[in-house]
């Protein structure tokens, strides 16, 4: 197994303007700040972290070219949909802001019946967002790009049995156009134990107003309370050990999601939202139980954000294996 990197400096918590950022229910208010990590730091610390606050904001993890090149492939690979801006590079992703947003909706921001085909819009748009999926620069290499993988096996100590599942979530999100609600990923991986780790990965820069992830601060904690208290209720009523395991997903939206409206949860909850801007070679791990939303994209240069979610499993547990195939409309995971 190979050896971490030396130990580098910290890196230091980068300043954003205080600018307004928003959710899908409003203003986001009392956002804190998601605290970066150098990947180089001795496993002991990162584990720590991770432990501690149910994420790991790890800064340049996979090189910065394969992360724009990787961009530049899938722009390219949309741009018969006519969503990028005339004149433009197809890896600065700038949208074309002469065009209706609504016809641009994005996969997995919370349809109804959870990934169903978001409606008769652009057509081009949705079939080639979905077939991205399947093409060999990303199914094949980015998504097994060895600098993540190996990084993830040596931090959560699963070596050999580290497997990257097929099924993965390839997000584009248009400015102005609605985010991803308020949910943690053990809601769709049922199937399996709660020992899976997502890798989000930003394909690009992400301004602060550009629609990155957000995470309720502690809300690792509060994800598997909420699930310890629906699961002993359902038992409580009555259920089999079986019905009680999936007995949450009844209390879930239709797209599985815990609410649309990340402002709400937060009041609701008492607790602050931690928000960044990313780069290009940033990946944030985060726990089954996790809990994390998306701001709405406003961003000022009309920049498409670009991200996906990897998840990594210990092959020699029971995984989720509705996850063994590439992501489809309808596949009921």
């Amino acid at each position: 197994m190979p050896h971490a990197a030396s130990p580098s400096p910290e890196p230091q918590p980068t300043d954003f303007p205080n600018t307004p950022l928003f959710v899908n229910d409003g203003p986001l208010l009392a956002a804190g700040q998601l605290k970066p990590s150098s990947p180089n730091l001795p496993l002991d610390e990162l584990r720590r972290r991770y432990e501690t606050d149910g994420y790991l904001f790890l800064k340049g993890v996979i090189p910065r070219a394969d992360v724009l090149k990787a961009r530049e492939q899938y722009f390219e690979f949309i741009s018969p949909s006519g969503v990028l801006k005339p004149d433009t590079a197809p890896v600065d992703g700038i949208f074309d802001a002469s065009k209706d947003k609504d016809k641009f909706p994005g996969l997995g921001a919370g349809a109804v019946g959870g990934n169903a085909r978001p409606g008769d819009h652009t057509a081009t748009f949705i079939d080639r967002a979905l077939e991205a999926h399947y093409q060999d620069w990303y199914r094949d290499e980015f998504c097994k790009h060895p600098a993540l993988h190996d990084f993830v096996a040596r931090f959560s100590g699963w070596g050999d049995n580290t497997l990257g599942v097929r099924r993965t979530l390839l997000r584009n999100n248009i400015p102005g156009t609605k985010a991803i609600g308020v949910h943690y990923d053990q809601i769709f991986l049922r199937y399996g134990e709660p020992t899976s780790v997502t890798a989000w990965v930003p394909m690009g820069d992400i301004d602060v107003q550009g629609g990155g992830l957000i995470y309720l601060e502690n809300g690792h904690v509060l994800g598997k309370e909420l699930e310890d208290e629906f699961t002993t209720k359902a038992r409580d009523s009555g259920f089999t050990d079986e019905e009680a395991k999936y007995a949450f997903n009844r209390n879930m939206m239709s797209s599985g999601m815990l609410d649309e409206g990340p402002a709400r949860w937060a009041k609701k909850y008492n607790k602050r939202w931690l928000v960044s801007a990313y780069e290009a070679g940033d990946v944030v791990l985060h726990t089954p139980y996790t809990i994390h939303a998306s701001t709405i994209n406003h961003d000022p240069n009309d920049v498409i954000r670009l991200a996906t979610d990897l998840r990594f499993v210990d092959s020699s547990k029971e995984w989720d294996k509705r996850w063994a195939k590439s992501y489809a409309f309808n596949d009921g995971a």
